[in-house]
């Protein structure tokens, strides 16, 4: 067992304006609730909220806003050293509105933000180096220089032997184009050795219904996880040698943001721990479970970061 057991996510962190009241849309919301958000920084957090260590790396505004969100970082036990600052752009924002069954519409403010300005040359490759698991998304493939940021901090992490992990995170209104979405997310897909997708996610990338066959049609000879997940109905799991489904747990959901983020961190977390779980269907189940659950806590409050659970609660809903 190394000592080491970094997760490094690499990506987006954003200001979510979520309206006051649910169920309208932007247009007719009265205020606004300004959450931390973005999918890389809150698996940073879902990682320390369960005790792992975490480091996050991506840039921000030098503005109030990115001065807050490295803040958040901080003040959750995120290292921020891969951090930078950019002093001619904003911080990103999006408006995010949730409709009356839970599901969200998105507005964003990018034009081009501090996130898409990250260089090959600002990334802390000690820090990469020094990483067991590498996280990302998408969303930093879109434009550059950011994307050969990405691509670089990918290379550098898996050289020095870290598992790479990938959840697209889907957000349709950020690419140019459905087809440009699609091949981007796809050009990288080889690379990873766990990829996590939602069920939509999962139709989007395919054009087909979700089922075994369909996920299956996304193996890639170098994957030794891929997960698929279903919402309030739990996950898929596929390894080379077995998969099966894990069902999810019945909560009060409020605001689906961050609950695969949560879902995702809380896998990383029991991963650096032990790898075993990749080949050992009994353990690697028992993780999903835990999984579920805290993606599960996180649906109950308004805002991804805010929602993240800790340990006891996550065995609470469990024993329950």
């Amino acid at each position: 067992m190394s000592t080491n057991d970094l997760i490094v996510s690499f990506g987006e962190m954003l200001i979510d304006f979520v309206p006051t009241v649910s169920g309208v849309s932007l247009a007719e919301a009265p205020g606004f609730l300004k959450a931390p958000g973005g999918a890389p920084a809150n698996v940073a957090i879902a990682v320390t909220k369960l005790g792992g260590k975490a480091a996050f790396i991506g840039k921000l505004g030098d503005d109030e806003f990115g001065r807050m969100l490295a803040g958040i970082l901080d003040q959750n036990g995120v290292c921020v050293d891969g951090i930078k600052f950019d002093q001619g752009a904003r911080t990103a924002l999006a408006f995010v509105t949730l409709r009356n069954d839970g599901e969200r519409e998105f507005m964003f403010y990018r034009n081009p933000s501090a996130d898409m300005l990250l260089t090959v040359d600002e990334l802390n490759l000690k820090m990469i180096k020094s990483a067991k698991v590498f996280h990302y998304g998408s969303i930093s493939l879109i434009v550059e220089p950011c994307r050969s940021a990405h691509l670089k901090a990918m290379e550098v992490a898996k050289e020095a032997g870290a598992l790479l992990s990938y959840d697209p995170n889907l957000r349709l209104p950020l690419w140019p184009s459905e087809k440009e979405a699609r091949e981007k997310i796809m050009s990288i897909w080889e690379k990873a050795d766990l990829i996590k997708v939602s069920d939509n996610e999962l139709e989007f990338l395919t054009g087909k219904e979700v089922s075994d066959k369909t996920a299956m049609s996304l193996w890639h000879p170098n994957l030794k996880l891929l997960l698929v997940t279903l919402g309030e109905k739990g996950c898929s799991y596929y390894t080379k040698n077995f998969h099966g489904n894990v069902p999810g747990f019945k909560v009060k959901t409020i605001d689906t943001t961050g609950a695969g983020d949560s879902f995702v961190g809380s896998l990383l977390c029991k991963l650096v721990k032990d790898g075993s779980i990749l080949t050992d269907e009994a353990k690697l189940k028992e993780v999903l479970k835990y999984a579920c659950a805290c993606g599960a806590i996180t649906t109950t409050k308004k805002g991804a970061i805010p929602a993240l659970p800790t340990d006891p609660e996550v065995q609470t809903l469990m024993k329950s």
